[in-house]
């Protein structure tokens, strides 16, 4: 499947939220059509299923307010709009210092605590039995009558 256009879009979908509750994720994806449709240049559009499930993922009253979607024009004549997934960039370099610089501060971690344990001097709970209020010593002594 070779792609001739391909683009990304952050699409916000706050408008749904003033459609009644039970309609959300219906208009969701029908906002996503129209924004596709005007941003494409093209009516024949396909939503991937991965795009629907994640609106669809917390039910009809919740949609996400915003989405961020790939879509990819194709040879056949229609659009396909899909989830944007973010590629990583390999940082190896970066990442070899943080790890070292972890595994030292992990071994200082636990001789710290220890310091801190000693310190603590220890409290002696205090074996006091507790008054009762005024409200609850009339209310036993009108029981009691």
């Amino acid at each position: 499947m070779s792609q001739e256009a391909e683009r990304v879009y952050t699409i916000n979908l706050g408008k749904v939220w003033l459609s009644p509750n039970n309609q959300r994720a219906k208009r969701a994806i029908n906002m996503i059509r129209e924004f596709t449709e005007h941003h494409m240049k093209t009516s024949q559009i396909k939503i991937d299923q991965d795009l629907s499930h994640a609106i669809w993922e917390r039910g009809i009253r919740s949609p996400p307010r915003k989405i961020r979607v790939k879509m990819a024009k194709t040879d056949d004549g229609y659009v396909m709009v899909s989830p944007y997934e973010e590629e990583e960039k390999p940082k190896a370099k970066k990442e070899e210092p943080k790890v070292e610089a972890k595994e030292e501060t992990t071994e200082e971690k636990p001789a710290k605590e220890e310091k801190k344990t000693e310190e603590k001097p220890i409290k002696k709970e205090k074996a006091e039995p507790k008054k009762p209020s005024k409200k609850k010593a009339k209310k036993s002594a009108k029981k009691s009558k």
